[in-house]
């Protein structure tokens, strides 16, 4: 049995915990970082220069050259966002409904204190907890359209009432924006939505433009081009994270659903091809069922290409010993998205 095996039985190569060049193959895996190609910041740096110089004129030209040439008028407005909620599937709308409904009440719990307290001689200390006054959202749409992304990231802002929340997201090719994420922007509380995507539409958030309110923060996924302009303009807002390409990965033993598995790993693999997807697990007989169920589910896949890709590239089932080694190998990876698909998952909770 070998350390590291190709695809030959799965879409995803298989590594073995203990055996001879596991651990040279795993740490391969480990350091995953992308790096950001200096052509890819150079030409970021010009696009933020010139959206900070010249304004709707250079945006708008930008989002006609690199999003849809369509576009006329950069905000949606109010009869478009109207229509495109109306096009939204009744069962759709209700799954994004209740997903906001979950998304809020999570975030409700997040909330920070204020807090004061006084020391002998009159010292005053604490904490005071304001809202920001604007914020920009960051929603992926070229390659595909999130609408749980607008979910998770406009709706902590909605929850400590932040006076304005902008959401900037690429046009479809026809100049519009897809509805699913129209419906998501409305019941999560976003207050304006502008049809821009790429290092223009972080310029445009960053230092504002005639069309678009300058804002204090900026959240969310990008691609490469994304996540290198709100590095560049980190400092003159403020930033969620400098966000690499998606990654997950999963703890599971002998009682975990092949379908449920294969299903998590590709729902961050079809982000991109440079997204990550990793199945830790001590069940032998676990492994070749993920794999079956994993090839059955990329051939029905409208990204199924671009998943096939990213688990090619960044992909693996690492086979333990047990679920504690599973547990240790999967702190070592720290990924960004971490379940335990376990039957008894509260002791591996306290090591994660």
């Amino acid at each position: 049995m070998a350390a590291a095996r190709s695809n030959g039985k799965g879409p995803m190569k298989v590594l073995v915990a203990g055996e001879a060049g596991f651990e040279a193959a795993f740490e391969k895996l480990v350091r995953r970082r992308v790096e950001t190609d200096d052509a890819v910041e150079k030409t970021v740096k010009k696009i933020i220069e010139r959206i900070r110089e010249g304004g709707d004129k250079e945006l708008l030209a930008h989002v006609r050259k690199l999003d849809s040439p369509k576009v006329d008028v950069l905000e949606v407005t109010r009869d478009e966002w109207d229509a495109g909620v109306a096009k939204v599937d009744p069962a759709d709308r209700a799954a994004l409904g209740k997903a906001a409904m979950r998304v809020r009440d999570f975030h409700k719990r997040r909330i920070p204190s204020s807090w004061e307290m006084r020391e002998e001689g009159g010292v005053l200390m604490g904490q005071r907890v304001r809202a920001l006054a604007r914020v920009g959202l960051y929603a992926p749409g070229g390659k595909g359209a999130y609408p749980s992304t607008v979910i998770m990231n406009a709706t902590p802002a909605s929850v400590v009432e932040v006076p304005e929340i902008l959401l900037a997201t690429p046009p479809q090719p026809d100049g519009t924006v897809k509805p699913e994420v129209l419906m998501a922007a409305r019941v999560a509380g976003v207050h304006r939505v502008f049809k821009m995507g790429g290092a223009h539409a972080i310029a445009a958030l960053a230092y504002g433009t005639e069309s678009v309110p300058r804002v204090d923060k900026i959240v969310g996924p990008g691609n490469v081009y994304v996540a290198t302009a709100k590095r560049l303009v980190f400092g003159e807002v403020g930033i969620d994270s400098e966000a690499g390409p998606s990654e997950v990965a999963i703890v599971a033993d002998r009682t975990a659903t092949p379908t449920w598995v294969a299903a998590d790993l590709l729902s961050q693999a079809e982000h991109d091809e440079q997204a990550c997807a990793v199945l830790f697990t001590p069940a032998k007989s676990l492994v070749p069922r993920v794999q079956e169920a994993v090839a059955k589910q990329l051939k029905t896949m409208k990204r199924g290409k671009i998943a096939e890709a990213a688990l090619a590239r960044g992909g693996a089932i690492v086979v333990t010993r047990d679920v504690d080694e599973a547990v240790t190998l999967s702190n070592r990876y720290a990924p960004e998205h971490l379940m335990l698909a376990l039957d008894n998952p509260e002791p591996a909770m306290k090591r994660v």
